[in-house]
């Protein structure tokens, strides 16, 4: 994961590991409850590392953002070819998910979006390929999906997103 996402990807301060450690572990946000009181420990460690062991910040999932963008177009130096980016964004199956996200809209509406859910976090990220708008959001509360929301509907309007329709896992 290091070699072949988080370096190229400038992802220098996260890592993809569990029990979080190399430090991470003092910057690693506290997990939180609905009713407000503290994951025992701090956070919840799961086994299935793709599913919880990823420990990062909202500003190096951006990057990876960026760099989806820039493969999207194909760009020099870019994280993944241009046609597997693109297969990424293409709903598969009939369904809402294109490869690691749903997907919604076409041209410069076409946004690719993911919801992280693990217990004691809630987070949201999206992008839309065609413009470079995105966003994310990383709460550390199982509360955080109404807050995410609320961030991401109020920035789509601020800065004149494409039109979003429903926020797909």
């Amino acid at each position: 994961m290091e070699d072949l996402l988080l370096r190229p990807a400038a992802m220098t301060d996260s890592f993809f590991l569990q029990p979080p450690t190399r430090g991470v572990a003092t910057r690693a946000a506290t997990g939180h409850f609905s009713d407000g009181k503290e994951l025992p420990g701090g956070w919840r460690l799961v086994p299935e590392l793709a599913a919880g062991g990823l420990w990062c910040s909202a500003a190096h999932l951006g990057k990876l953002l960026v760099a989806l963008v820039r493969s999207f177009r194909g760009e020099s130096g870019a994280l993944l070819d241009a046609a597997l980016t693109h297969a990424m964004m293409t709903p598969q199956n009939g369904g809402p998910c294109g490869l690691g996200g749903a997907v919604a809209g076409s041209g410069t509406s076409l946004v690719l979006m993911k919801r992280g859910q693990n217990i004691g976090y809630q987070s949201y990220m999206l992008v839309f390929p065609q413009t470079g708008q995105g966003m994310v959001v990383l709460t550390d509360s199982d509360n955080g999906t109404t807050l995410a929301t609320a961030l991401i509907r109020r920035a789509a309007a601020i800065y004149h997103w494409p039109p979003l329709g429903p926020l797909h896992d």
